[in-house]
């Protein structure tokens, strides 16, 4: 059957193909640590009760029509107050816009801004910007980033490919890692971006900063920084990714929100109208009143954290100690978000049933066998197959299933040879 050029070169999600082989073992009785996915396990995880309460009350007070598309304004004035009093950010209610989770507010930033041919530069790794290049027929430049700087781009590694890009699309806390810019780190960042559109001619566009920052009110004893409170001069060119679905464990409920220049948040709207990719009203009602009480608010984020921290820093322990005991493996700090960034560097070893291990898929998928462990490899997120670095996601699992996780992991590397 004929479809279009871009349905028919779409590249599939490695995460998904990790998901079907672990659902298929779960299925058959399988007991699998499943850090794979950027998501939580509701049961363990669920949503604040105070915020559950809120949805069902406006769906009982029959808040079930289209709402604006831009967001019902009492979200609006909501997000504009807590912008101030969390970040010292200032945005009006005419620059944010909510919708559907924040998917649709990074296609949306990518539809607004890159015409087919532009330049899109971009971390490696990073969540799905190679996808959204491919659907915006935009040039990618995935920069490869390093353990040293604990996978964070850095200002030198950037600038020599934003002579005449259009986008540069940057996340911290970091997904797939966890890591975090500094102020420096992000300073420099932006002066090279400065720099850059100050270089263009009257009426070229401009060099655009996508920053998102989702993972921001999850953090572990690190500072969360961004652009625009560093280098004020930068609020114009800065696109804003944000929302509520992981430092509320709301994934399902899909309520997110960007901000940024009025124009461009004004075009996105319509793009986000057209996509019918609008937050559900009840859900927003539910959000606005929630996120106005702050005490009950912080009191969430303060045990929920205090569990994600736990069981990454479990994961943590364990990998440097199999890492003292002579095991080829290493992790990086944890600083926010839900994940660790882990390094298995057996690649090229033999199983005991004689089969090499060609790449970081290979031994992902031994672990998972042998170990019940699954992971995400960095491959999956825009670098090589042979880099021994992997995403471990803590969201949908307990603490004692970590712990437990361990020993069979170390049983599992102890028989490669």
């Amino acid at each position: 059957m004929k479809v279009s050029a871009l349905a028919s070169s779409l590249i599939g999600s490695e995460i998904i193909k990790i998901g079907n082989e672990v659902n298929e073992m779960k299925r058959k009785g399988a007991k699998i640590a499943n850090l794979t996915i950027g998501d939580f396990d509701s049961n363990i995880y669920p949503i604040p009760a105070e915020l559950k309460e809120g949805i069902v009350a406006a769906y009982q007070d029959n808040q079930t029509n289209y709402p604006p598309a831009d967001g019902i304004l009492p979200l609006r004035e909501t997000v504009s107050a807590m912008l101030k009093e969390r970040f010292a950010l200032d945005y009006g209610t005419n620059e944010i816009l909510v919708s559907g989770g924040s998917r649709p507010l990074i296609y949306a930033t990518y539809l607004a801004l890159i015409d087919p041919g532009d330049t899109v530069v971009f971390p490696a790794p990073s969540w799905n910007n190679n996808h959204y290049c491919h659907l915006t027929s935009a040039r990618a430049i995935a920069v490869e980033t390093d353990a040293a700087h604990n996978f964070m781009p850095t200002a030198a590694q950037l600038k020599p490919h934003l002579k005449g890009a259009t986008l540069l699309a940057l996340c911290s806390p970091l997904n797939p890692t966890g890591t975090m810019f500094t102020a420096d780190q992000l300073a420099e960042i932006c002066d090279a971006v400065l720099e850059e559109n100050n270089s263009r001619a009257e009426g070229e566009k401009p060099l655009y900063l996508m920053y998102d920052q989702i993972y921001s009110l999850l953090t572990f004893g690190v500072d969360h920084v961004n652009p625009v409170s560093l280098r004020p001069e930068i609020r114009d060119y800065t696109i804003f990714v944000d929302g509520s679905s992981k430092c509320l464990a709301a994934t399902g409920v899909r309520v997110g929100w960007g901000f940024g220049p009025a124009d461009i948040i004004n075009r996105m709207k319509a793009l986000v109208g057209h996509m019918g990719a609008w937050a559900p009203k009840a859900e927003q009602v539910a959000m606005a009143n929630y996120f106005n009480q702050t005490e009950v608010l912080d009191g969430f984020l303060a045990e929920f954290k205090s569990r994600i921290q736990d069981s990454l820093n479990a994961l943590y322990t364990g990998f440097i100690a199999l890492k003292e005991e002579g095991f080829s493996v290493d992790a990086v700090q944890p600083m926010g978000a839900i994940y660790l960034t882990i390094k298995i560097d057996y690649i090229g070893k033999t199983t005991p049933e004689g089969q090499v291990l060609k790449n970081s898929a290979d031994v992902n998928f031994y672990l998972i066998k042998e170990a019940l462990a699954a992971l995400v490899p960095f491959s999956a997120f825009g670098n090589d197959e042979d880099m021994p670095w992997f995403r471990a996601s803590v969201g949908a699992c307990t603490l004692q299933d970590v712990k437990d996780m361990m020993p069979r992991i170390k049983a599992a590397l102890s028989k490669l040879k």
